[in-house]
């Protein structure tokens, strides 16, 4: 099952999170973290983009 489905959102919306042009509201955080294995502080952590050499 989809994360928008489980969470009762648009896909639209979860494209929009994780491109930063939006944001899921408070409430919705411990949701999002249980669907994804982790935590809410693991959900704000910048992920570091390694370059190719």
């Amino acid at each position: 099952m989809q994360l928008a489905e489980k969470l009762g959102v648009t896909r639209t919306a979860i494209t929009k999170w994780e491109t930063g042009d939006s944001y899921p509201r408070a409430e919705m955080l411990p949701q999002i973290a249980k669907h994804l294995g982790c935590t809410i502080d693991d959900l704000y952590a910048e992920t570091e983009v390694k370059e190719a050499v």
